[in-house]
């Protein structure tokens, strides 16, 4: 500003020169007001284009700062010139603008510096180096709900690429007024190409072009999530098969525009997909499936299909080719008939199938069920999920083919009967370990006399849950059937009582965990039995809202178990006296105790709580309303190794 008011030359402003030899001697000229206007006889065009303010001695010139006023274009040059990551991310901390300038940049844009030596004035460490070398992907990120938008995105792209890399990225819902689009994510593939795992539920926004971008540049990627994606078509997922030839893992839900086509170049591009998982897409049909399957050199080994509209021709196209496939899940397949579930089995091709789920399909009968455990070798766990077409003979003859099985899960097969299960209990299944059964309404007591099957020596594992019919007569039945019972689920038995139990409790010869959990009937009277018999082995024991259990339980319960690290008596009627007894016993080290909704236990429990918590990692105290707030804060700073729910 000095030059200006002291120029001389050709052009100067003023005629005659300089008139006075300092520009700072102007004061004694001018007013003594900061700001004054100067007038000078028009010879040319002014050259000072902003204001001049002059306060005493001091002047200044007010403008705006001149990067602002560069284009993108200039911008971006300027960014990707930047040596670090470091750098790169404090500039993005500038602003809005420069932030989403900086997510426009790909890995592959960012020129280094030839003489980074002798720019640098401090030597790079090893640590800054490596972190500037190609991302290996070790950083996950998750955004949810309103977190979910555009800008987000961005900074996680420009953020991650100098700590490790981003590797796994979930997006749970968007932002309902800045929600993801196809800018977000085309951010991240411009900043993450190290991306090995992406998944998208319910981002309306988002469509071809975002993974186009993302095919484009994570070639790393290994598994795609896509749930709820309607603007998402095969188109996008065209891309993803020929570009991210190392895709192991693809599940598609309720995506209305993805078809066979997508399906297609998938089964043909991606040779080393190991997990498919397709719900609900209606355009997806018998012709997408099984081009899946229909190459020889198909890896797959984990299948989920539920409700796609689907024939017989899918199935028997698993049933011969489905040669890699060791867990299926098949679910909704109303188009399927009991010929599909046939040729599926008798095939023989699953010939590494080891876990099979069949939900909800009509198809699914006797026959294809004896079908499945003749053809199917290998089979070890069978789960049947409201097949309402099974019945005792297909259940039967199953167990008679299925000599591996190992596990068997029925639930809402209500033609199944006790004496379906008897059978299936008898020597048919010498391997079988766990028996489930699940609101099976057709299992109920048998008022007449049966011959009982010889019993299942193999089976540790019983679980039957809300199953109304299932009283004294059932299980004193399944007690006799199974002797080396080690794990016992009882829930939601209202008709089981202290005598229907004890048939049941010595048979057994070494419980580990027990769950009666919603049993209302029983009473002490069963708890000091079983912990009489089993207290040597006994590890887990779940009382939840059995009511009529009370603190004499808990006085067996510390003389008795020696082993007991589980103890869940929520919603019982337990007072401060029987905790008194619990933690005054020497051979008690409870690792999880639940007092959840126990009315009784009130703030005189703290010293033994306090007693108990030397050992304790978990505490539940939700809704034990007799324990005031304060008390609550001295239980939570005292057992501070403690997770506590309160």
């Amino acid at each position: 500003m000095p030059a200006l008011v002291n120029y001389v030359g050709d052009d100067e402003c003023y005629p005659g020169g300089a008139f006075h030899s300092s520009p700072m001697d102007l004061d004694g000229l001018l007013p003594t007001s900061s700001h004054v206007d100067l007038y000078f006889r028009p010879s040319k065009r002014a050259r000072i284009g902003a204001l001049v303010v002059f306060r005493g001695r001091e002047f200044e010139q007010e403008c705006k700062p001149s990067i602002e006023v560069l284009p993108d274009e200039c911008l971006f040059e300027i960014f990707r010139h930047l040596d670090s990551a470091r750098e790169r991310s404090s500039c993005a901390g500038v602003s809005k603008r420069w932030l989403m300038l900086l997510s426009t940049i790909r890995r592959d844009e960012i020129c280094k510096s030839r003489n980074t030596s002798t720019v640098r004035m401090v030597p790079q460490s090893k640590a800054e180096s490596d972190r500037e070398d190609e991302s290996n992907g070790f950083l996950t990120r998750c955004l949810e709900g309103k977190k979910a938008t555009d800008v987000r995105l961005a900074a996680i792209a420009v953020g991650t690429s100098g700590c490790g890399g981003l590797g796994k990225l979930s997006i749970r819902g968007s932002n309902s007024t800045r929600g993801v689009t196809d800018l977000g994510l085309s951010a991240i593939a411009n900043g993450c190409p190290s991306l090995r795992m992406l998944s998208l539920w319910n981002v309306s926004l988002v469509g071809d072009e975002g993974l186009f971008k993302i095919a484009r540049e994570c070639r790393l990627l290994e598994k795609l999530d896509l749930c709820h994606c309607p603007s998402i078509s095969d188109k996008g997922l065209i891309a993803i098969a020929e570009r991210c030839t190392n895709l192991t893992s693809l599940s598609i839900e309720s995506c209305p525009k993805i078809g066979n086509e997508g399906l297609q170049a998938i089964g043909k591009l991606c040779s080393k997909l190991q997990t498919i998982s397709i719900r609900d897409c209606p355009r997806v049909g018998d012709q997408g499936v099984s081009s899946l399957f229909a190459s020889s050199s198909c890896t797959i080994t984990k299948v989920k299909i539920q409700a796609l509209n689907l024939t017989d021709f899918s199935l028997a196209v698993i049933g011969h080719y489905g040669q890699a496939i060791t867990h299926l899940t098949l679910s909704g397949l109303q188009n399927v008939s009991e010929k599909g579930f046939w040729v599926m089995g008798s095939a023989q091709g699953l010939k590494k199938l080891s876990l099979l789920t069949i939900a909800s399909c009509r198809g699914m009968t006797d026959v294809s069920l004896e079908a499945i455990g003749k053809g199917i070798a290998n089979l070890k766990q069978m789960c049947i999920q409201k097949c309402c077409f099974v019945s005792d003979n297909g259940l039967t003859a199953f167990a008679r083919a299925a000599g591996l099985l190992e596990a068997l899960q029925l639930e809402e097969c209500n033609r199944i009967t006790l004496l379906g299960v008897g059978g299936a209990l008898s020597n048919h299944i010498r391997n079988l370990k766990s028996l489930t059964l699940v609101k099976c309404m057709g299992i109920k007591d048998i008022a007449q006399e049966v011959t009982l099957p010889s019993p299942c020596t193999s089976l540790r594992s019983l679980s039957i849950q809300n199953c109304p019919g299932f009283g004294s007569a059932s299980l004193s039945m399944v007690g006799k059937l199974c002797p080396q019972l080690q794990h016992v689920e009882l829930i939601g038995l209202y008709g089981i009582t202290d005598a229907s139990m004890l048939p049941l409790l010595e048979t057994c010869e070494g419980l580990l965990k027990v769950n009666l959990s919603g049993c209302i009937n029983l009473t002490d009277e069963t708890i000091s039995t079983l912990v009489r018999l089993h207290g040597g082995t006994l590890e887990v024991l779940n009382l939840d809202s059995c009511r009529k259990i009370t603190d004499a339980s808990l006085v067996a319960i510390a003389d008795a178990c020696l082993l007991l690290n589980e103890l869940d008596v929520s919603k019982c009627a337990i007072t401060d006296a029987g905790l008194a007894v619990l933690s005054s016993s020497e051979q008690i080290n409870l690792q999880v105790l639940s007092l959840s909704g126990c009315s009784e236990v009130s703030n005189k429990s703290f010293p033994f709580l306090e007693r108990l918590g030397k050992s304790l990692l978990g505490l539940n105290l939700k809704n034990c309303h007799s324990i005031g707030s304060g008390m609550v804060g001295m239980i939570v700073e005292n057992l501070w190794r403690c997770d506590i729910l309160v």
